[in-house]
């Protein structure tokens, strides 16, 4: 009998705030049994970057606090700018030692950072197409202190570390969760004998307050990702700009309401009309950088999704199926989960959720 696994909690350090997620597993499906999101001092975190490690660590006690959970284990994860990754073949014969050792051998010619600077982990994909001889290896390796700065934020809020992870593929485990609604569309092949199922393809935008992030998946497998700088701080900073308000308050504003009757169509409108912009710039070096020149759906999440209508309005400015991203719809919820919080958190959870599903694999 596989022994119970304990449980993680998923904690998502963003540039504004610290995500905490806590999840359960059973015969019934996934249960929601704590979540927090804790705002972060200014500048704490820049750019995914912590700054100011006491600052992160403080944030985290407070999102504990909040969120009751009991757990002391943590998965956190870096930011795919953090991290070099690469697709190398290895022998099939090798064993998990035999590769480790193999690849630390080998790692140099991957990694342009002398190996003492850097850690390094490997997953096995499977076989190299068309040589059962061979399989395919993922290498991963960021710089130490990317890593040991979350580690040691963690535990200076009484955790343990178990996990780090890269953040494109806790989204890839999130997304799987999402429930698109979507059937693809079933294709004859040439002889129109027989008929073979398209593969669906998903485009995650994860616009957060200073970084977005393009996720492709293609049938679950996460086989695309990509960073740039663009936000929702862009939209607090034209808020302060305009009104002549300090950041805190025109942050806070943009997100209770209460801002002047012109600020809807002269600052919301114009922000979401650049966001469909960036999103369709996101998806045409997507589709520049590989054999795919469309996708069936985009789901959009991180903070910037919560605005009102950006759904259909990438929709329809993009021809492509638009939802807000949610994995935790189908989730119980233990009784300590305010559902219209997790409902309005959601999109800016998938990390926190990808990383506290690290529990159960």
């Amino acid at each position: 009998m596989k022994p119970k696994q304990k449980p993680m909690l998923g904690i998502d350090i963003s540039s504004t705030s610290v995500k905490l997620v806590e999840l359960s597993h059973s015969d019934k499906g996934y249960k929601v049994e704590s979540l927090a999101v804790e705002p972060l001092p200014a500048n704490a975190v820049v750019e995914k970057n912590i700054q100011d490690v006491e600052a992160v660590g403080e944030t985290l006690t407070k999102a504990l606090k909040r969120s009751g959970s009991k757990c002391k284990l943590a998965a956190l994860a870096v930011a795919g700018s953090a991290v070099i990754t690469k697709v190398i073949t290895m022998p099939a014969s090798l064993n998990d030692s035999d590769m480790e050792m193999q690849i630390e051998l080998e790692a140099d010619q991957y990694i342009p950072y002398p190996l003492e600077e850097i850690n390094l982990d490997f997953q096995v994909l499977g076989e190299t197409r068309g040589n059962p001889d061979t399989v395919d290896v993922l290498l991963a390796a960021s710089r130490s202190e990317n890593v040991e700065l979350r580690t040691a934020a963690a535990e200076l809020a009484g955790l343990t570390p178990r996990i780090v992870d890269v953040e494109a593929y806790t989204i890839e485990n999130a997304t799987n969760l999402i429930d698109t609604g979507y059937s693809p569309p079933v294709a004859k092949n040439e002889d129109e004998e027989e008929e073979e199922r398209q593969p669906f393809v998903i485009a995650v935008l994860d616009v957060g307050a200073t970084m977005t992030s393009l996720n492709v998946l293609e049938d679950g497998n996460l086989i695309y990702t990509r960073e740039q700088a663009f936000g929702g701080k862009q939209l607090t900073e034209e808020i302060m700009r305009r009104y002549g308000l300090a950041y805190e308050e025109a942050g806070r504003l943009k997100k209770v309401g209460g801002l002047p009757d012109n600020y809807i169509p002269e600052v919301l409108e114009p922000f979401k009309e650049t966001m469909a912009q960036q999103v369709s710039r996101f998806l045409q070096f997507f589709y520049t950088a590989g054999q795919h020149h469309s996708v069936n759906m985009i789901a959009l999440a991180g903070g910037c999704s919560s605005i009102p209508g950006i759904d259909e309005l990438i929709e329809s400015q993009l021809d492509v199926k638009t939802i807000i991203a949610n994995p935790f719809a189908n989730m119980e919820l233990s009784g300590k989960v305010n559902a219209q919080a997790l409902s309005n958190d959601a999109p800016a959870l998938m990390i926190a959720c990808g990383l506290a599903l690290r529990s159960f694999s």
